[in-house]
C-alpha cells in the first residue's frame, strides 16, 4: 500500500512537471507573437506618421494625395454630365498620380475654408486656380503654371464698355476671390462708383443671376469666364479692361517642401513630353498656361 501510494505521488508530480512546462512553452510563445504584432503596429503608424507628416497619408500599400477644390470653378475644376468632378487642374493632379504610383482623392471643399482644410491635413494642397499673388508668403508654392487676369463679364446688349460704365450697377464676385481681393484692394476706388457688390458662393449662382438680370457685370477669372460664355452662348462679353492680373499655382502647407517638390518634378515632365500642354489644350487653355511655351 506504501509502494501504491509512494508511485501515486511520484507519477503526480510528474504530470505536474509536464503540464508546467508546456504551460510555460504556450505563454512564451504568446508573448513573442504579441511582441511581433506590436513591432508591426509600430512600424505602420511609423509608416503613416511619415506619410502625413508630408501632406499625405497612407491605406495598406496605397499613397493618398488629396486636392482639396472648388468644385464650382470650371475649367479648372467641377461636376461634368455624367456626376464626376474633373476640370484641367484635377487632370493635372490624375497624371501627377498616377506617373507616381499614387492614388488620387478629390476633395471639393467650400473655398473660404481651403486654409482650415490644408492646416488640418485634410487635404494635401490647394489645387484649383490658386493665385499665388498677395499669398507668397502664406503657402509653400510650385511654380506659377497659368498667367491670369481678373475681368468683368457683361451682357452683350447692356452697353457696358468701360469702367466708367460699371458706376451706379450692381456688380457680384465669388467670396474669397482675388477679383474680390482687387476690389477691396488697388481697384477699391473702381468698387465704391458700384451700387452695390455682391458676393456669392460660386461663379455659377453670379451667372444665373447676370442672365436673369438681378446684376449687371460679374467680376471673374478670365479662364472661367471665357467657359462660362462658351457653353452658355453668345450672349455675354469679356470687357477689354482687365482689373487686375495674377498668377497661378499649387499651394502646399507652408514648410512643406518635401511634397511640392515631388508633385512640381513630376509635372515639369510633363511639360517636357507635352501631356501638360495636352491637357491644356483639351481645356480651351492653351492661350493662358506660362509653362512649356
Amino acid at each position: 500500500m506504501k509502494k501504491f501510494i509512494a508511485l501515486f505521488a511520484a507519477t503526480a508530480m510528474t504530470m505536474g512537471l509536464l503540464s508546467g512546462c508546456g504551460s510555460s512553452s504556450k505563454e512564451a510563445e504568446e508573448t513573442a507573437q504579441e511582441t511581433e504584432t506590436a513591432n508591426e503596429t509600430g512600424t505602420e503608424a511609423e509608416v503613416e506618421t511619415e506619410s502625413e507628416a508630408d501632406g499625405m497619408t497612407q491605406v495598406d500599400d496605397k499613397i493618398i494625395f488629396t486636392v482639396g477644390f472648388d468644385a464650382e470653378f470650371p475649367p479648372y475644376g467641377y461636376m461634368d454630365d455624367n456626376g464626376e468632378y474633373t476640370g484641367f487642374d484635377l487632370e493635372l493632379a490624375a497624371e501627377v498620380c498616377e506617373r507616381r504610383g499614387w492614388e488620387l482623392v478629390k476633395q471639393p471643399i467650400d473655398w473660404d475654408s481651403k486654409d482650415m482644410e490644408l492646416s488640418s491635413g485634410s487635404i494635401s494642397c490647394i489645387w484649383n486656380g490658386f493665385t499665388m499673388d498677395g499669398r507668397e508668403d502664406a503657402y509653400t508654392w510650385s511654380v506659377p503654371y497659368v498667367d491670369n487676369s481678373q475681368v468683368f463679364v457683361v451682357k452683350a446688349d447692356a452697353g457696358i464698355v468701360s469702367f466708367d460704365d460699371l458706376a451706379g450697377k450692381l456688380v457680384g464676385v465669388q467670396k474669397d476671390s482675388s477679383a474680390l481681393a482687387a476690389l477691396e484692394g488697388d481697384a477699391a476706388d473702381l468698387a465704391a462708383t458700384f451700387a452695390e457688390l455682391t458676393q456669392y458662393a460660386d461663379y455659377n449662382t453670379g451667372f444665373m443671376d447676370l442672365e436673369a438680370g438681378a446684376i449687371d457685370a460679374l467680376a471673374i477669372d478670365i479662364g472661367v469666364a471665357d467657359y462660362q460664355i462658351k457653353s452658355r452662348g453668345d450672349g455675354y462679353i469679356i470687357m477689354d479692361e482687365r482689373l487686375a492680373t495674377e498668377q497661378y499655382g499649387i499651394g502646399f502647407l507652408l514648410g512643406n517642401d518635401e511634397l511640392k517638390d515631388k508633385v512640381e518634378s513630376t509635372l515639369l515632365e510633363m511639360v517636357d513630353d507635352g501631356k501638360f500642354m495636352e491637357i491644356a489644350e483639351k481645356y480651351g487653355l492653351e492661350g493662358s498656361v506660362c509653362l512649356g511655351k
